[in-house]
């Protein structure tokens, strides 16, 4: 998969040093995925939430942090659309 939106996550990285090796790894297994739907996600992510449009939440370090993300299976991109921990995701409209 194409991922959009690296700097995002590095900008994130900056200000939140716990997740570096998580979000490193996170970054390595998407670019390395074919997903071609959501039961691919699932089946390597358990705990992902799968929302309208497309759209996949991601919990990172145990739930601690989360990767809102919109991902194309046809054109194989994944683009973050943001990041937070687990109290900013609760303000996420």
């Amino acid at each position: 998969m194409r991922l959009v939106g690296k700097e995002l996550l590095a900008q994130f990285a900056k200000q939140h040093a716990g997740i570096r090796g998580s979000l490193n790894a996170w970054i390595f297994e998407v670019e390395e995925a074919n997903w071609t739907g959501p039961a691919d996600v699932k089946a390597r992510y358990p705990s992902a939430s799968f929302l309208s449009d497309n759209r996949v939440i991601f919990n990172i370090k145990g739930n601690t942090y989360r990767i809102e993300t919109k991902v194309s299976y046809e054109i194989t991109v994944v683009l973050v659309r943001r990041v937070g921990t687990h109290a900013e995701y609760s303000k996420w409209s």
